[in-house]
């Protein structure tokens, strides 16, 4: 027997609304990753996880090689986010530490990491089955 919600969500994601929606995320998830880049940050990963997780559609994944470069991307992510979208993150957290910096905006979720936290908690791992996003084939 067809789950209802199954249906369901096949009707809202093919919706032209939700393609908008869809489309506007990529812009965000866009200037995530180029105001990372901005800062130097380095290994840039885009996993989109909606088909696998309820906690975001996106988690970007970045890492910074000092603490300072950690909190001047986090900054630089939210400025550019700000400034473009005129969205705050809903939650944000570890810029005393600026080991791992969390910037949650919903629908996206960015992780700042220093090198060996990035390594050790192995985020693309942990998340493998997502698929990976190459913003330069998305145009």
């Amino acid at each position: 027997m067809p789950n209802h919600s199954d249906a369901q969500s096949t009707v809202l994601l093919s919706s032209p609304t939700d393609r908008a929606l869809e489309g506007d995320t990529l812009a965000v998830v866009q200037a995530i990753a180029q105001a990372a880049e901005d800062r130097k940050g380095v290994d840039l990963s885009i996993l989109r996880v909606d088909a696998i997780s309820t906690l975001a559609d996106y988690f970007v994944i970045v890492t910074g090689l000092s603490k300072a470069q950690v909190r001047a991307i986090a900054v630089a992510v939210a400025d550019a986010v700000e400034e473009g979208f005129e969205r705050h993150p809903i939650h944000l957290e570890g810029q005393a530490e600026a080991t791992w910096v969390l910037l949650d905006y919903g629908d996206i979720i960015v992780h700042v990491q220093m090198p060996h936290e990035r390594e050790f908690y192995n985020l693309e791992a942990f998340w493998g089955h997502a698929e990976r996003v190459n913003l330069s084939a998305i145009d």
